[in-house]
């Protein structure tokens, strides 16, 4: 049987008292798209910063490739593609330079990989003699896309890369993503964004340190068996209120300009009875229906199972 791409077991790290990574266990396979879903503080950067061999775990053991990422760090960092959070590039380097410079680290050149970045550099080839740091936030991280898959890893390892950056740019880099993952390429990537979660093969959802679960995001939302509605209002807090002191009601969560709330088990909930007592506390233009949920509502439903 083929070894997995990553394997991670009881890995734990610790800060002064804070845990920010608390005992995680999980298996990419390669050419899976493998998301870590949650807020910030959940404790996402601290796995991915383990994974790519810039921080040392207190507990627990992860491979890479079947390479011990502590013992055998010299070895993983060659067969990863490591893009964090914030644009780290050298911004008073051209779009060339930058990429050479990365090719060159790794022993290697940008004719040589050409192939394997083509479809995402071609977009910058315009601009190669600009700084990277006069660049958009679009065409940034398409830089270090590119930076990250030069030396051809088996591995990419990508934190919150759409944070910052516009809806377009996001669409187009998931897009890119699906496009290196039909070459075999195993991708895992943290976003704090619930949507995207949906673009993975896999997620994990993370938070305080604890990944809550791990599936297919279509699995992850067909466990969710409460009753939930959707309720919109001019007064959305006097309604949050109202909702959160009703005995019959379980969580009550905002969702923009919609509150998302659910009922305790066994309970049959009057909509028009709701409407009635939200109208005599003077709530006017209410809208309520049953809806089906997305992966964020899951999301909240763990955590209060969790807390």
């Amino acid at each position: 049987m083929t070894a997995p791409a990553v394997w991670v077991e009881n890995i734990s790290k610790k800060f002064d008292r804070i845990k920010a990574v608390d005992q995680v266990s999980f298996a990419v396979q390669k050419g899976e798209i493998f998301g870590i879903i949650g807020p910030d503080g959940a404790g996402k950067t601290t796995l991915i910063r383990i994974l790519t061999t810039l921080l040392l775990p207190d507990e627990g053991k992860a491979t890479v490739a079947g390479h011990d990422v502590v013992s055998a760090y010299k070895k993983v960092r060659h067969l990863i593609g490591y893009m964090p959070g914030r644009f780290s590039l050298y911004q008073d380097l051209s779009v060339e330079e930058n990429l050479e410079f990365y090719a060159t680290v790794f022993g290697t050149t940008i004719s040589e990989n050409y192939e394997l970045i083509r479809d995402i550099y071609k977009q910058l080839e315009p601009f190669k003699n600009r700084l990277a740091g006069k660049l958009s936030g679009g065409m940034k991280q398409k830089l270090a896309l590119s930076c990250a898959l030069i030396h051809e890893p088996e591995l990419l390892i990508l934190d919150e890369p759409t944070t910052g950056v516009d809806a377009i740019s996001r669409i187009e880099f998931w897009d890119m993503l699906k496009s290196l993952k039909k070459k075999g390429i195993s991708i895992i990537v943290s976003t704090p964004y619930m949507d995207e979660a949906l673009r993975c093969d896999r997620v994990a959802l993370m938070q305080e340190g604890r990944f809550l679960d791990i599936d297919r995001p279509e699995k992850i939302i067909g466990k969710y068996d409460k009753k939930l509605y959707s309720i919109f209002t001019n007064e959305p807090y006097l309604l949050m209120e109202y909702l959160q002191e009703n005995v019959d009601i379980q969580s009550v969560v905002p969702f923009g300009d919609h509150v998302h709330f659910t009922t305790r088990k066994k309970v049959e909930i009057d909509l028009e009875d709701l409407l009635e007592a939200l109208a005599a506390k003077g709530l006017e233009n209410i809208a309520v229906k049953k809806i089906k949920p997305g992966i964020e509502d899951c999301f909240m439903d763990l955590m209060n199972i969790e807390s």
